[in-house]
């Protein structure tokens, strides 16, 4: 059998080498201000950058969405008043405290305060619809958080420009340009820019000056700051125009008092560092986001810091709650290779080992998950999620109490759908097929390669029946798990076992643009006296 029980591997050795080092990591600034003689990060910067800041934490899989699932990050929205808010003078001895005694570097604090702006906005504004950026980066460090972010955007499939003015002349920040030629980013004086950015941009990331910056914008951010704030009279005039993204400050603001005089910028995105500094506080865009995943409990104690947690391996969480939604607007323009009936396996157990393959490659979260449809003598159907555990010429296995509403819809009428759904890929696939237990040594056997916990767990739950609370399930399973505490076998249940579905169906779904997905169907036909797959193309 061609088990599905087997790890795929989600990450690659960079990111878990990333993933050991990012546990720990720190915001910084670079404000003449809060220079000290510990501070290495003040002898990196002139007195004339600004600077926000930066911080390290985790890395996982490949896909974006290892860093932002957005299912996870929205549902861990904090309610921004439940945040700690930031002072200058208590994020700059934050700086002082993390860039000296701690030792991080600049360049690893800042790539990963790029790249946890570049995700915050993955998570909002999907490359299909904003496809073109422009990062408008200071001198500082806030601008080499937009020059990191840049390059992390083009990799995530976003086009990005960049408009450089003031550029600093370290090692750090010649480096990070090079970066950026080298994927032929284009760099935009600022006579090059239009004087109207909504024509030709679709994102406006604002990484001009950090938390540290006081007193009057100067040439050209003077002007270019004008020409943000120009967009927001398209609002008036319902014409589209470029979202704006600021990193940790929206520039020109006064770090604590915010937008004085309410003639800033204001940005649709604010994406905080380390955590919200005070003016965030007056940020009233619909998406607020943060990163930093990184402060060690000696300073969240002496700070009295209250910080979200974040989901999974995620590069940033919502603070906030999430902006109301029209459902009917909610689409998506998917972006696919071709799916030619010439290019298709013959078999199509095989072209789902294929997109199974390409699922597992991607980073997909649980691609072994697949929706079970029954129906029992009623007529009525049912759904829900369960777990491919095993896919051979016979059929597709799971496993299951034997006593649940799908066993006895199954009992009823032991016929039914898989559906599973790959969204990172555009892709699901449909079978059809009538049903049938495995054997009981097959049962037994992947019952005791399953985690002791698991073990117990399916002993306890006697799937689908009422139960007065939690309590009664944390209750039998302490004492099972008592019982069993030396290490001897645990005995799997009668109740419990595998089930196959023998396929008799397939669909193979592509999401393509406009509408006009693939849908190629897999249906066996009699040739000869031998069983062979007939495929047809259906219409979207």
């Amino acid at each position: 059998m061609w088990s599905v029980i087997r790890k795929s591997r989600r990450m690659s050795m960079t990111c878990s080498l990333l993933a050991q080092s990012l546990t720990l990591a720190y915001h910084y600034n670079s404000s003449p201000a809060i220079k000290s003689t510990c501070n290495p990060f003040s002898l990196l910067v002139s007195n004339q950058s600004s600077s926000s800041s930066v911080f390290l934490r985790p890395v996982s899989a490949p896909a974006i969405r290892a860093f932002c699932s957005k299912s996870d990050a929205m549902s861990s929205a904090q309610n921004s008043d439940s945040v700690s808010h930031l002072t200058q003078r208590e994020a700059a001895e934050i700086d002082e405290t993390l860039m000296g005694p701690l030792g991080f570097s600049v360049d690893q604090l800042m790539e990963l305060a790029g790249l946890s702006v570049a995700t915050s906005i993955a998570e909002v504004y999907k490359p299909s619809e904003y496809d073109r950026v422009l990062a408008i980066c200071g001198p500082g460090n806030n601008g080499g958080d937009g020059l990191v972010a840049a390059r992390h955007l083009y990799h995530f499939g976003y086009k990005p420009f960049v408009c450089y003015p003031k550029r600093t002349q370290k090692p750090l920040y010649t480096g990070l340009v090079t970066q950026l030629e080298s994927l032929s980013i284009p760099f935009l004086s600022v006579e090059d820019l239009p004087l109207d950015f909504s024509k030709d941009f679709d994102i406006i990331v604002d990484a001009m000056f950090g938390f540290s910056f006081h007193g009057t914008p100067r040439p050209p951010f003077d002007d270019l700051i004008k020409r943000l704030l120009c967009l927001h009279g398209y609002d008036q005039t319902h014409q589209k125009r470029p979202v704006i993204v600021s990193v940790d400050i929206p520039s020109g603001w006064h770090v604590e008092e915010g937008d004085i005089g309410d003639e800033g910028i204001k940005p649709d995105m604010l994406v905080s560092l380390t955590a919200p500094k005070l003016c965030a506080k007056k940020f009233s865009g619909p998406h607020h986001f943060l990163g930093g995943r990184f402060v060690p409990p000696v300073i969240a104690d002496k700070y009295k810091l209250r910080l979200p947690p974040y989901p999974g391996t995620s590069m940033c969480v919502r603070i906030g709650k999430a902006p109301s939604v029209d459902i009917s607007a909610l689409r998506e323009n998917y972006i696919s290779p071709e799916f030619l009936e010439e290019q298709v396996e013959s078999d199509p157990i095989n072209q789902f080992r294929k997109w199974f393959d390409d699922a597992i490659a991607a980073g997909l979260r649980e691609p072994n998950a697949m929706a079970l449809s029954t129906v029992g003598k009623d007529g009525k159907p049912s759904s829900r999620m369960v777990l491919l555990k095993g896919v051979d010429r016979d059929g597709f296995v799971w496993y299951t109490n034997y006593e649940s509403r799908k066993a006895c819809e199954l009992c009823e009428n032991p016929h039914a759908s898989l559906l599973f759904y790959w969204d990172g890929r555009n892709r699901q696939v449909r079978v059809e097929g009538s049903v049938e237990k495995v054997s009981d040594e097959e049962s037994e056997q992947y019952f005791h390669s399953r985690p002791r916990g698991s073990q117990i767990g399916a002993i306890v739950s006697k799937q689908s029946s009422v139960i007065p609370g939690r309590h009664v399930l944390y209750q039998q399973y302490k004492e099972l798990e008592e019982k069993f505490s030396d290490g001897s076998l645990i005995p799997k249940p009668e109740y419990w076992g595998g089930y196959r579905l023998k396929p008799e169906l397939f669909e193979f779904w592509q999401g393509q643009t406009s509408r006009l997905h693939d849908r190629l169907q897999y249906s066996p036909q009699e040739i000869n006296g031998k069983r062979v797959w007939k495929i047809n193309r259906l219409c979207p």
